[in-house]
């Protein structure tokens, strides 16, 4: 996936600036061995390259602001819903299947041989994502219902998050965190993502489909679409034209910063009436409970299966980023194409919010936990 590369992007540009300054030390070592009269010019060359180089960089690094550009974001959507409402429904898909492009494009199968080699980490990060995950949701959903006594359509919309595949936020946070295990963030991730066409559909009929209709065919046709038709494109453009590739991926990632603000803010400015009326509060504070109870599920869990594994801190916290963070902008999609009610897609849109504000925020405790 894209976020994976940017952890070989990282680790090549750290290689490139050593070996920047190895050459430079030796630039200055061998002006020593010239005449005092003899100056030492650059050569042209070097510093189109150097000046290239640096912009390269600068666009493979922009997805560090990520968080940064999600929280800004989210407070331009509540301050001034003008300046995200142009980005209506319709561009969801879209969008989303932009994100699973890039994932194709910066995906190898090299990249996984590592990851494949611990299956019962993948296993448990699956049981997280479509086991664990969905309970919650359902013990959510009834709570939503039955205690607080909202419209029924909202207590779907809860169940409806916690039914899709992860988020790939999660292999970002996972990078920013424990490099090391991004591949295997990726895998369960693809994974869920990959079987989340079938898996998906099954799970809302079952949650949801006593209380409203829910429309299976059509489910898995969407996410064909969205999800496994673009990956499956990025898998094969990077495997026939190489080259061409490597040229775009320096762009993907600002676009994918981009691609990602506009589906945090959507969301959350076009259905500002409803996050904002007397229940949006409400609903509001059961996300919160839903991705907290899965982001600690996810990290006892895993503690509690691998307690003897010498990275056990980095697989619990790999796994906490798998079950707690879903792709909610799918379920958003999902809600606005299938479901008659609109009242569905407030849960979708404020998790997508939440989830990313959440998971951030635990990489930055994390991170500054290890230093």
């Amino acid at each position: 996936m894209f976020l994976y590369s940017c952890s070989t992007q990282f680790r090549f540009s750290v290689g490139s600036k050593f070996l920047e300054c190895k050459c430079a030390s030796e630039k200055v070592s061998e002006s020593f061995e010239r005449d005092p009269g003899q100056e030492f010019e650059p050569e042209p060359n070097q510093i189109v390259k150097q000046k290239k180089a640096s912009i390269v960089d600068i666009l493979k690094q922009s997805n560090s602001i990520l968080p940064h550009v999600v929280l800004a974001s989210t407070i331009m959507a509540l301050v001034y819903p003008p300046s995200f409402t142009w980005f209506t429904s319709r561009y969801y898909a879209p969008a989303l299947g932009f994100l699973m492009f890039a994932v194709g494009v910066n995906s190898s199968e090299k990249d996984f041989i590592e990851a494949f080699k611990r299956p019962d980490a993948i296993f448990t990060g699956y049981v997280g994502q479509f086991v664990v995950k969905p309970l919650l949701g359902y013990i959510f959903g009834i709570i939503a219902v039955t205690v607080f006594g909202l419209p029924t359509p909202l207590g779907a919309g809860i169940m409806l998050v916690s039914c899709v595949s992860g988020a790939q936020l999660s292999n970002y946070a996972t990078f920013l965190t424990d490099p090391p295990l991004a591949p295997l963030s990726i895998v369960m991730t693809s994974l869920s993502t990959a079987t989340a066409v079938f898996v998906t559909p099954m799970l809302s009929l079952l949650l949801i489909g006593k209380r409203l209709p829910v429309d299976v065919v059509g489910m898995v046709s969407s996410i064909l679409q969205i999800v496994i038709a673009p990956i499956t494109a990025g898998l094969l453009l990077n495997r026939l034209f190489p080259r061409l590739c490597e040229a775009m991926r320096p762009f993907l990632p600002p676009l994918s910063v981009l691609d990602t603000a506009c589906c945090v803010g959507a969301p959350l400015a076009i259905n500002i009436n409803s996050v904002l009326s007397p229940f949006g509060l409400t609903v509001s504070l059961l996300i919160v409970a839903f991705h907290l109870s899965a982001f600690i599920a996810g990290y006892f869990l895993s503690g509690s299966l691998f307690h003897k594994a010498p990275d056990v801190k980095a697989l619990q916290r790999t796994l906490s980023f798998e079950t707690g963070m879903q792709s909610s902008l799918l379920a958003l999609a999902l809600a606005n194409r299938f479901f008659q009610d609109p009242l569905v897609s407030v849960p979708p849109a404020i998790s997508t919010v939440i989830m990313s504000l959440m998971g951030f925020t635990l990489v930055m405790i994390w991170a500054k936990k290890k230093e």
